[in-house]
């Protein structure tokens, strides 16, 4: 596969399931009171806004797909050991597992930072930096604006307590 078709396929995958969510899933199995004062804490307006972007995404890669040359080149060189990534998959099981053992103790914030830490370099990410920068900085700001913002609570760990 080249990437010019991984681009279009993945793009009008996108698109697919927007128009399933938009239209088929989120009427049909999210229900919302109609006395809610502010759109922004309505059960609909999150799985709206992500079915919206899954569909600007979707047609961002049909776009992306469009302009890249047809070539023949594979996207990527064939593995030499494909027992590597069986060994990725029981890490990232055992992360998901250690993810919901350190859930209680440490709290969704500190938890969420440390798996997409382990994560990142379970799969031998290209940009480290910026991984460890978007696993500090995303949960923070997703904790700053539910707990501060929305109102939600968010759950706490026993050791480290956020303001």
């Amino acid at each position: 596969m080249t990437n010019r078709s991984i681009q279009l396929q993945l793009g009008i995958g996108a698109c697919i399931a927007a128009v399933f969510l938009v239209l088929a899933a989120i009427p049909t199995w999210v229900s919302a009171p109609s006395n809610v004062s502010n759109i922004i804490l309505s059960p609909l307006f999150w799985p709206y806004t992500l079915g919206t972007i899954t569909a600007l995404v979707g047609l961002a890669l049909i776009a992306a797909g469009f302009r890249e040359p047809e070539t023949d080149e594979p996207l990527n060189e064939p593995i030499e050991d494909p027992q590597n990534a069986w060994l990725r998959l029981v890490g990232a099981a055992i992360i998901m597992v250690a993810t919901m053992l350190l859930l209680p103790r440490l709290g969704m914030v500190w938890t969420c930072m440390l798996c997409f830490v382990a994560m990142a370099f379970l799969y031998r990410t290209r940009h480290p930096v910026a991984a460890v920068i978007c696993a500090v900085i995303v949960p923070l700001v997703l904790y700053a604006f539910f707990a501060h913002v929305a109102g939600v609570a968010i759950p706490q760990g026993h050791f480290v307590r956020l303001p």
